[in-house]
Order: structure tokens, then sequence, then C-alpha cells
């Protein structure tokens, strides 16, 4: 990860080995709520997501990427969705992924910050999420560490371009992503 800040490189020891993590898809979630009407909330996920956890020997050192099928959508709402799908709403035919990449990551224990910029379309917009690191447990399964991380944070669909429904749809869209991720195996971590 690339500090972009002048100070120090961050030097304190991380509790993740060194290496390229893989994401666990099956314990892992995108999820987001949107206001509707200014009186309820609308709530829904994305499907098909693709990230990695790249893990150096310092917070400087470690970055996180994210790329999401805008059309994986899913608010319970088949009508919903294919609205939300076109060219009124996200528009997938012209913007057919969201994605993240990480920028600076501070903080420590269970409570971190990661900085980064979310691209929707041509757009790009700084972001900042609140992450819970949830721990490190070995799995019987496949006998490797499993990470996990709870991000939350805000964006506004008017940053983006994505402002149709302004009255109807609010502009605050509250993420909440829940991210396992896979130790890289013993002989990749030392290649």
């Amino acid at each position: 990860m690339t500090n972009n800040d002048t100070a120090s490189p961050t030097v304190s020891p991380l509790p993740l080995r060194s290496g390229d993590w893989e994401l666990d898809p099956l314990h892992s979630a995108v999820n987001f709520t949107i206001r509707h009407l200014g009186i309820s909330k609308v709530r829904g996920r994305f499907s098909e997501v693709r990230a990695g956890l790249r893990v150096g020997d310092t917070l400087d050192d470690v970055e996180v990427t994210a790329e999401i099928a805008l059309a994986s959508i899913d608010t319970g709402n088949p009508d919903r969705d294919a609205h939300t799908r076109s060219a009124d709403l996200l528009d997938v035919e012209k913007r057919p992924t969201m994605t993240f990449r990480s920028t600076r990551i501070t903080g420590g224990g269970e409570d971190w910050t990661m900085e980064g910029e979310l691209t929707i379309g041509e757009v790009t917009r700084p972001v900042t999420l609140s992450v819970e690191f949830g721990g490190v447990v070995g799995t019987p399964a496949d006998g490797r560490n499993h990470a996990g991380f709870e991000a939350t944070g805000e964006i506004r669909r008017s940053d983006f371009g994505l402002d149709f429904g302004a009255g109807l749809l609010g502009d605050a869209v509250k993420i909440q992503l829940d991210m396992q991720f896979v130790e890289p195996r013993a002989e990749s971590a030392e290649g």
C-alpha cells in the first residue's frame, strides 16, 4: 500500500502472515442500505465480488482491492433490481463494475480505519471505512488460517453521478462489508 502522507512508515508488526490472502466468497458479503421516501430503508447486497488482501511487513505494505459486479445487485425484489440495473440508476451496460483500492490503513487491535478510492464508471472518489478486525483462526477444513473483517462506511450517490430519483431515494448509501480472507499457503508466502 502506498502511504500518501510524508509521515514515517508504520512499523508496527501485523497479526497476519505476509503474502496474498484470498477472499473466502462463501463467508463474505457486500451489503448496503438506502432510504426510500425518507421514511424507510431498503437493504440489498451484491453477490459477485472479487477481493484481495496483500499483506507486507508493515501497514504501509498492506493493500486491499475489490471489484464488484453491479449487475449482481439483489434487494429481494426482481422488478426493483431490474430498474436499478437500468440506465435510470446504475446503468450496468456503461458501468459494469465498482472497484475499490486502499490508499492508507491506520489503527490497531480490533479497530482500524481504511482510506481508499472507490470508482463507479468514470468517477473516482475518496472513501473512508471503519474496520473491525475479527481475528484469525485456523480451520480444520483446509488447514489454513482465516481472518475476518467488518468494514462500514457511507457514500453519496450524487458524488458518482447517480442522482436519479432524488426525493424518492436517499443520497446517502450506507455500506457494510463482511469479509473473510484465507492465509496464503506456506510455499507461496515464502516464494
